[in-house]
């Protein structure tokens, strides 16, 4: 028995082992190319050691006018999706079982749907109404689907929620207006917070989506990938690194704040 034991924690730390290998090594590789001298993202054959490639993103004002693009439309992206995303939830957890079904199912059918098409879509049926590509549609292409993500994680939470603190608010005078906000807003607080960090990721990454609604403007996904065809230097490396340790840097520093937080809270228990 002790035997088996110790051979399924051997393989159980193995898989933890090829695991986080697998998901950290190319952001590891990645990471080592941005100081490498060669002009190419590569780590072989190493050619030096320099810090020149932030220099060289400090400099490039593309790069950074198609960050600024992501970050404005995921910006309007996280402002539309939020709202509509917590009514759809609120509204799919409201009802019977049989319409729930169908309704899921309706709700989630962008998920379902390829990048390409939502983008195509989007672009036809705007052109037909005189819009043309760039931010507007950018936006409304990528909301079409990441409010699906936004829905399904303030359900997921709303799953959870006692339903008889609402009758009792209720039931002592309290209006709808101020038991969603005094009671269901900050139960669903963690939900939205975590709902938005996703929104702002996959309006970021998206390509498939945006590469068709863009019209004249650039954002970070269809820069980088114009780079690969015309020519990728280490400081798309540098920008990555830095948005890597901005990321790194906000979960510690969120987790170190909520620790300080649950201690609080144990000694004023």
């Amino acid at each position: 028995m002790i035997r088996a034991d110790r051979i399924s924690r051997f393989l159980f730390g193995l898989y933890l082992a090829a695991f986080f290998v697998y998901l950290f090594a190319p952001l590891t590789i990645m990471a080592a190319a941005t100081f490498n001298t060669s002009r190419f993202p590569t780590v072989t054959p190493w050619q030096g050691t320099t810090l020149q490639w932030f220099a060289e993103l400090a400099r490039d004002r593309a790069m950074w006018q198609s960050v600024w693009t992501s970050l404005v439309v995921a910006f309007f992206v996280v402002l539309i999706s939020l709202p509509i995303g917590t009514a759809a939830a609120l509204i799919l957890t409201s009802l019977h079982a049989r319409a729930r079904g169908f309704l899921y199912a309706l709700m989630v059918s962008p998920l379902l749907t390829p990048g390409v098409v939502i983008g195509i879509a989007t672009l036809v049926l705007w052109r037909q109404l005189g819009v043309g590509g760039g931010v507007f549609l950018i936006v409304v292409a990528q909301t079409s689907f990441i409010i699906c993500y936004v829905m399904l994680m303030v359900a997921a939470r709303l799953q959870r929620f006692d339903r008889t603190q609402e009758e009792a608010a209720l039931s002592l005078g309290a209006s709808k207006l101020m038991v969603f906000r005094r009671i269901l807003l900050p139960f669903l607080r963690p939900a939205l917070i975590a709902a938005a960090f996703l929104a702002v990721l996959q309006s970021i990454e998206n390509y498939n989506t945006t590469l068709f609604v863009r019209g004249f403007e650039t954002p970070l996904t269809v820069f980088i990938a114009t780079k690969v065809r015309t020519g990728l230097t280490p400081a798309v490396n540098a920008l990555a690194l830095i948005m890597i340790a901005m990321t790194v840097l906000g979960a510690v520093a969120y987790e170190f704040v909520r620790r300080r937080q649950a201690a609080a809270g144990a000694r004023t228990g």
